[in-house]
């Protein structure tokens, strides 16, 4: 780019320091507040810019101590630090044990002690016979008397300095030893939440304009540019007429364009709502239910055995506090625990084993989200379509395709032509319009509650085949218990899985992920 281009495109504070200083002059943020009046921000912005056109360069670094002020500082500047409050108590109050300060000043134990601690060192407070904190009237007066300024009005001066700087900073080379003797027993340099002081160490950078600069410097100067040019056109120059007296900035259509950044839905959650959406436009209702859910609904009631291996499947988290529901409703804790002992009315031999009526109360957050379909049933409309979005909890090892905590959406019809056939075309509706997959495959499975049980895979691009969920018609010790008499087909699919497929994304834990640039960019495909 030449030297006439160049100068079109800088900003005011690029030309204002071209302006002031010759080529070969060191520069630094503070040497551009003191002579431009450029906060710190400005100075860096404009070092970076003339930087970044070659025009300065970088001609040493520095690291300084500073002491920042804090809010307990601020605290302790209105309310008195602790050996200020203590102090003035005893000598309003009397003496006192430590305890009864504590109490009365509102401060921690560990504090007043601390201050005691200082303070008795100086000589200004003691302890009587009682263990009661005495202070010497005579103290301040003594101390003055001798010359020495005592420590508590030390640590006074320097927080009223910090108050008065500029952000509330101090620069350590500011403070004379005996300040920053006062200072160093209030500052922290981590986890300054109890400290007045935050200590940081931070780095000066110093430039210098290059050779380069003074032909731009000498263009700027023909053009009768000074960096003091308006920028942009405002109401009130066009009501005066002040603006045919102006000059303003030339506009540079080459930069770049402001980056626009508009409000949007988290992607994860607007997948999730695609799919309700696909689902209600089906003809179907919505459930729901509670995440803390007894046995009974969540694996009883599907005729899964209360102690089977079948059950590890669903290795459950349970409650501390209560540990059991009151109840269970009936007539379908009876009909629940006749079709597990002997088969009750459906048909079935059962599992022959006593039903225990208390353990089945025991409250558990819920493993599947078949929980919700058993909990309809009994309250489901025939002919029927139901679906629900229900969290589940496993204690299960974190990885890309399981988490601990994961969604599932859960779905029954009802109706005495619904089939196989029927199930296998929902399932299809998943994997290929939902989760987008090009490869689909169903395999035989096993779920106590359903008979026959179809298990639904999908290839992924990088991840390779996996389960997307499981289905089935639920056997008639499910629904029979429950006064429903006509075949429902029932399926619990992962929607994380989905989504992780429909987002193009590699791993589950990305569905929770914190780098906002990702979010911004992943867009659902429902």
């Amino acid at each position: 780019m030449d030297t006439k281009s160049l100068v079109r495109t800088m900003h005011p504070l690029e030309i204002k320091v071209l302006g002031a200083y010759v080529p070969g002059r060191e520069l630094s943020a503070a040497l551009l507040a003191a002579d431009l009046g450029y906060k710190e921000g400005q100075a860096n912005q404009a070092f970076s810019w003339l930087s970044a056109k070659g025009l300065a360069e970088e001609a040493g670094r520095t690291v300084r101590t500073v002491y920042e002020l804090t809010p307990l500082g601020l605290e302790w500047i209105t309310a008195g630090t602790p050996e200020e409050r203590i102090l003035r108590h005893l000598t309003d109050k009397g003496p006192a044990r430590l305890p009864e300060i504590c109490a009365a000043l509102g401060l921690e134990q560990k504090d007043v002690g601390s201050a005691f601690g200082l303070l008795s060192k100086e000589g200004v407070l003691s302890m009587d016979a009682e263990k009661r904190a005495v202070a010497d009237p005579a103290w301040f007066e003594t101390a003055h008397a001798s010359g020495r300024k005592p420590r508590i009005a030390r640590v006074r001066e320097v927080l009223e300095r910090a108050r008065a700087a500029e952000g509330g900073i101090l620069e350590e080379s500011s403070l004379s030893p005996e300040e920053r003797a006062a200072v160093a027993g209030i500052a922290r340099k981590r986890g300054a939440g109890d400290a007045a002081f935050r200590v940081s160490d931070r780095e000066s950078v110093a430039y210098r304009l290059t050779e380069a600069a003074g032909e731009v410097r000498k263009e700027l100067a023909e053009a009768g540019i000074t960096g003091d040019e308006e920028g942009a056109l405002t109401p009130e120059m066009l009501e005066t007429g002040s603006w045919k007296n102006v000059r303003f900035r030339a506009y540079n259509v080459r930069g770049p364009a402001a980056r626009v950044l508009p409000g949007r839905r988290n992607p994860y959650m607007e997948f999730l709502e695609g799919v309700k959406d696909k689902l209600v436009s089906l003809g179907f209702q919505e459930f729901d239910g509670s995440l803390v859910e007894t046995e009974f609904w969540n694996s009883d009631a599907l005729f899964m055995p209360q102690f089977h291996s079948a059950r590890d499947i669903h290795d459950v988290y349970h409650l501390a506090e209560p540990t059991h529901a009151r109840e269970i409703e009936e007539p379908f804790l009876s009909n629940v625990a006749a079709a597990h002992e002997n088969g009750g009315e459906t048909g079935s031999r059962g599992w022959g084993y006593g039903f225990d009526r208390d353990f089945t109360r025991r409250l558990i957050l819920r493993s599947q989200g078949t929980v919700l379909s058993a909990r309809t049933l009994p309250k489901a409309e025939i002919p029927g379509r139901y679906f629900g979005m229900a969290r589940c909890f496993r204690y299960d090892k974190v990885d890309a395709t399981h988490l601990s905590d994961f969604y599932q959406t859960e779905g029954i019809v009802l109706g005495p032509d619904v089939n196989l056939r029927t199930l296998l075309g929902f399932l299809e509706m998943f994997a290929v319009e939902v989760a987008g997959a090009k490869e689909v495959k169903y395999v035989p499975g096993y779920f106590p509650f359903t008979e026959p049980s179809v298990e639904v895979h999908i290839k992924h691009p990088v991840l390779g085949w996996f389960e997307l969920g499981g289905s089935g018609i639920f056997r008639p010790e499910v629904t029979e218990p429950l006064g429903v008499h006509v075949p429902v087909l029932a399926w619990g699919i992962g929607i994380d899985r989905m989504a992780l497929m429909a987002l193009g994304l590699n791993d589950l834990r990305e569905l929770f992920s914190p780098d906002i640039e990702s979010v911004r960019l992943r867009r659902a495909k429902i």
